[in-house]
């Protein structure tokens, strides 16, 4: 951890976000929950009758650990322990959104009294799904943009939670990028565009490109295939790789990050995990503290709130993380002024 410029200060760790960096000890416990049906000492009846949680993940159970781990502590400290007065039934799409549609259906003939999940595509397919239970999302990029609510004060219906403020941060991602890599000229924008909030993004960068001269070359995905051709085209033809959040990337992050460094290109993503994964920098909301208050939604719920009176909530911790290991890989000096900004600096 260095030093923090205000404008992007995030607050030390909560002690529940030790489990973003000890996943492995919570996995035993949380890829149980995942796949096995949750069994207490209390009879089926009795069970049945727990208000209900259908926790709909947009990845896996390793990428989503400390969301996770922050959500269930939030509801622990509200009052609601699962398999003692609640219960959370966790699915996993494992970055395939064809399946988000199919996982919400198990949610609505299981009858839970409220489904969360995070990412636009899951938040539009629980939607189609059921108009009648209550959906919070954790994050979402643009949920005035891409129709998920009618505002952020009032949002109507049956969907409610935390925007991510995806597009707004784009600006912000491409300049912390030119300020690393100065020679910045070109960049590719890599998005899946089956995403809306993902073509939203894209337009953003654009706009911001322009404004401080950069030119834009658009990677667009739908599927896995695309990666590795994509990736391999940009060779010798751009500077840098902005990559937009989406559950298709965070499946194959590993493997983009490989690729990126290869083509000597230095990568900006949206949140922490993507550069722990090898990607050169990341800049936005600190997910954890999105998905612990996303608990305060489902709290209010469970006690009789509509999620159409429920506003939406931006985030308020930011974090600016750099990996000093890909700095290296990639032949890049990072100044020590714009490493004292940093909120973590992985070595």
């Amino acid at each position: 951890m260095r030093g923090c410029k205000p404008q992007l200060t995030a607050p030390t760790l909560p002690h529940w976000e030790v489990g973003y960096l000890r996943r492995r000890d919570f996995m035993a416990l949380l890829c149980g929950a995942a796949v096995v049906p949750m069994v207490t000492p209390l009879s089926a009846g009795a069970q049945s009758k727990l208000p209900t949680v259908g926790f709909l993940g947009a990845t896996t159970p390793l990428v989503w650990s400390a969301f996770v781990a922050a959500f269930v502590q939030r509801l622990r400290e509200l009052g609601w322990i699962d398999g003692r007065n609640i219960a959370i039934e966790y699915r996993w799409a494992e970055g395939r959104a064809d399946r988000y549609a199919e996982l919400v259906a198990e949610f609505v003939r299981l009858n839970v009294d409220v489904i969360v999940t995070a990412g636009t595509p899951a938040v539009i397919a629980a939607k189609k799904v059921t108009s009648v239970i209550p959906i919070v999302f954790a994050a979402a990029g643009d949920p005035i943009g891409t129709r998920l609510v009618a505002s952020l004060a009032r949002p109507g219906g049956n969907v409610t939670g935390l925007s991510n403020q995806q597009t707004d941060l784009a600006g912000s991602r491409l300049v912390l990028l030119h300020d690393v890599v100065p020679r910045l000229r070109r960049v590719a924008i890599m998005g899946n565009v089956n995403s809306p909030n993902v073509t939203l993004e894209m337009d953003e960068v654009q706009v911001a490109a322009a404004k401080i001269g950069i030119e834009v070359t658009k990677l667009e995905i739908k599927k896995t295939e695309d990666i590795v051709p994509g990736i391999e085209a940009l060779a010798g033809r751009v500077d840098g790789l902005y990559v937009c959040t989406d559950p298709l990337i965070t499946t194959h992050t590993a493997r983009i990050n490989t690729m990126a460094v290869s083509e000597k290109l230095p990568t900006m993503y949206a949140f922490r995990e993507y550069v722990r994964e090898g990607g050169l920098m990341s800049y936005g909301p600190n997910f954890p503290d999105l998905f612990r208050r996303a608990g305060d939604y489902v709290d209010k719920i469970l006690r009789g709130a509509k999620p159409a009176d429920l506003p939406v909530e931006q985030p308020v911790k930011f974090d600016l993380i750099v990996n000093l290991t890909t700095a290296k890989a990639l032949g890049l000096t990072i100044a020590e002024a714009f490493l004292l900004r940093a909120d973590e600096v992985i070595e």
